[in-house]
């Protein structure tokens, strides 16, 4: 409750009216009452009959490590672990001709259908068949009490870009800039005069006049 109900910032401790057993409450009354009218589709949505609420605490049965194993999972998930596709369905695709399970071609059709009606336009339902319709972030952040995404890509960046030069590798660069490689390497200087005449010794192969002068002197 520190980390979200402080009301100077994260470090301060909730008022005194926000315990364990209130936001319990809280949240079996609002899976309860809160409902959402789907107009277009003459539906109502609400929250299912299962609610299981319970404190996260340090030590007991469900610790912190716990929940954030929990989320971790499905954070990693993606709709093509249900047999979907991991890209965009073009308008030439044939659905029927998809390598995907009958299941999850039902739901795309559903998106397909849902996204030609104009009332649901603005959900883009179509574009993001592929992933059943969904195409926002599986939880939120407080600039606050947490982070941003902007944030994370920033230090994962950063962290990359030292790792790279690090090991020897080229760091990332940003797009307009223009990286031009070039070194000098010495190539030799050939052949002294003593092993002249030596490799022509091998060889069996005449010195040229000027070497044979330059021998004689030496």
């Amino acid at each position: 409750m520190h980390s979200r109900l402080g009301p100077d910032g994260p470090h301060t401790p909730p008022p005194a009216w926000a315990t364990a057993d209130a936001l319990a409450d809280a949240v079996q009354h609002a899976a309860g009452a809160v409902t959402a009218e789907i107009k277009p589709l003459t539906r109502t949505f609400r929250w299912g009959t299962q609610l299981d609420v319970r404190r996260i605490t340090m030590t007991g049965e469900l610790t912190e490590q716990a929940v954030a194993a929990y989320i971790a999972k499905y954070a990693t998930k993606a709709a093509e672990c249900v047999g979907t596709l991991d890209r965009r369905i073009q308008p030439l695709d044939d659905l029927a001709a998809l390598p995907i399970r009958q299941h999850a071609r039902r739901l795309i059709a559903e998106c397909m259908r849902l996204g030609a009606l104009d009332d649901l336009a603005d959900l883009r339902l179509t574009h993001w068949a592929h992933m059943l319709g969904f195409r926002g972030h599986f939880s939120t952040k407080s600039r606050r009490y947490s982070t941003t995404l902007g944030a994370l890509r920033a230090a994962r960046e950063k962290h990359m870009k030292e790792s790279e030069i690090a090991t020897g590798r080229l760091p990332l660069f940003d797009e307009d800039t223009v990286l031009v490689i070039a070194h000098w390497e010495y190539a030799g200087q050939g052949l002294s005069a003593g092993e002249q005449l030596l490799a022509a010794a091998i060889t069996g192969t005449q010195l040229p006049h000027r070497t044979r002068l330059e021998a004689s002197h030496e």
